[in-house]
């Protein structure tokens, strides 16, 4: 079976490390989906601007792992108690496919680029890879009693972020708020716990440098790329 292509999504992702682990962690975090110019269809949107939120089937491009292994390190367990990797969403996958429902903001006409559709609550590299998009049904998608497995257990983690206002001050209002909330979701490597260790998230053009202490983060540093 061939699977095509067709669109990619730019984000404010450059590099792998501090994107959400899952889609709808950071709403705030924006994308743009341009369509391949085969696809730059009028008619294949028809109707979906009736919908508040759409389905992502996308590919982990930076995942450079030629073989898939039976069990992975989900980050959010330590990065050292092994599971299933069907019991995960790892990008390390026998079929490196991913799947998120993000929020679809609006759709736009560019005069170079046809239709493009922005969205929010992204949790993909930029210039990933799209292979479909499907509108997200809350009747049929939407299991609010379902069990969430080991994923549950964890899900509340966040860090307490502390940034001092002249480094806050750096940063562009409108991507203040999804700086903030990428650090809550602790971008760390799990298994690494330095408090002297100073990390790097760059998002946009901005890179933030911080550090962790039990469970408070500070930024100690704000650099336009």
């Amino acid at each position: 079976m061939e699977i095509k292509q067709i669109a990619v999504i730019h984000t404010g992702f450059k590099e792998k490390f501090g994107i959400p682990r899952q889609s709808g962690l950071v709403k705030d975090a924006q994308g743009m989906i341009e369509f391949l110019p085969q696809f730059r269809s009028k008619e294949a949107l028809r109707g979906l601007e009736g919908y508040s939120h759409i389905w992502i089937l996308w590919g982990f491009s930076a995942s450079n792992k030629e073989h898939w292994a039976a069990t992975v390190t989900p980050p959010r367990l330590g990065g050292r108690k092994r599971m299933g990797v069907f019991a995960t969403r790892s990008p390390f996958r026998p079929n490196p496919i991913g799947m998120s429902v993000v929020k679809l903001e609006e759709i736009i006409f560019d005069e170079n680029k046809g239709y493009l559709l922005r969205v929010s609550g992204v949790d993909m590299l930029d210039k990933t890879p799209v292979y479909d998009i499907k509108p997200y049904l809350p009747y049929a998608d939407s299991y609010p009693q379902a069990t969430a497995g080991f994923a549950g257990e964890v899900y509340d983690h966040h860090l307490r972020v502390v940034c001092p206002d002249e480094l806050s001050d750096k940063l562009p209002i409108k991507i203040r708020r999804t700086v903030i909330a990428l650090l809550e979701q602790d971008p760390r490597t799990a298994f690494i716990d330095d408090e002297t260790r100073i990390w790097g998230l760059t998002y946009e053009s901005y890179n933030i440098r911080f550090t962790v202490s039990g469970e408070t983060l500070t930024v100690c540093e704000i650099e336009r790329i």
